[in-house]
């Protein structure tokens, strides 16, 4: 018989079916008989003698400080089924529970000089493995080279914008020295220039005088600047003090020179005169 071949039980069964539904001993949306016994029901066992026996194998006689074991009565406890589905209710008393176990624990735990508190100089182990953190500090490695990575490629984009802008600075300063030095040659070969080597050397501008005309303006109006209020005192003049001014020589020797007479009395000499 090969695998694909029906079961003969399954054979069976499904005939039993086909005869039971024809003679109208199934219900609709049922596929068991109506006189198929109901399989019996298990009755709870309490065995009372059993479990303690198994409860004293699981004791074992030691000390309280390996087992640590507080048991305390609740101080409330959950009448009505509202207060048993009330989470926060539940967790209160659970709390309380728990403060009252700790007061029990502690002077226990005192008494068999056991310490509490945790010292000040105390190193915890680490919760995670040594692996583990070395894997976080890898990735924190990593992140951190990424980062200044991108940091590298952004300052040498900005250098390669500077370094385009002083390129043509640069080109251009150049560009106008050419022409400059081209035009110095075109005014020598005119015969306008001079020295050549001045001109090729940068320092014909810098030795060149002004021409006679601003040397005039110069000499008459000065250079520019406040003219008014030029003859006021200042600190340092306050300072010097008065000076006695030095008699003349036409004084030392006794001369003086006269003044001119005044228009009417020049005319007055004329009339005499004449």
């Amino acid at each position: 018989m090969s695998d694909s071949d029906p079961d003969i039980s399954d054979i069976d069964s499904d005939t039993e079916l086909q005869r039971a539904f024809s003679e109208g001993r199934l219900k609709v949306g049922l596929n068991r008989l109506k006189d198929a016994v109901p399989e019996p029901k298990k009755a709870p066992i309490n065995n009372v003698a059993g479990m303690q026996q198994k409860l004293k194998e699981m004791q074992t006689d030691l000390a309280w400080i390996e087992r640590l074991d507080v048991s305390v009565e609740p101080t409330a406890r959950l009448e009505t089924e509202d207060d048993v589905n009330d989470d926060f209710k539940r967790e209160l008393i659970f709390y309380h529970q728990a403060q009252d176990a700790v007061r029990v624990a502690i002077p226990r735990l005192h008494k068999l000089g056991v310490v509490t508190k945790r010292p000040e100089d105390y190193f915890a182990e680490m919760a995670k493995p040594d692996y583990h953190m070395k894997k976080i500090r890898e990735k924190l490695m990593e992140k951190k080279t990424s980062m200044e990575r991108s940091e590298a490629a952004k300052k040498l984009r900005a250098a390669k914008k500077f370094g385009k802008k002083v390129q043509q600075e640069v080109t251009l300063a150049r560009q106008q020295q050419k022409r400059e030095l081209s035009e110095a040659v075109k005014k020598y070969r005119k015969g306008k220039a001079n020295n050549l080597d001045e001109i090729l050397d940068g320092s014909a501008k810098k030795n060149q005088q002004p021409n006679k005309k601003r040397q005039h303006k110069d000499r008459k109006y000065g250079f520019g600047g406040q003219k008014k209020r030029g003859k006021r005192n200042t600190k340092e003049s306050v300072d010097q003090g008065w000076s006695k001014a030095k008699p003349s020589a036409a004084r030392s020797k006794g001369k003086q020179k006269s003044a001119r007479p005044g228009k009417t009395k020049r005319t007055q000499m004329k009339n005499r005169k004449k």
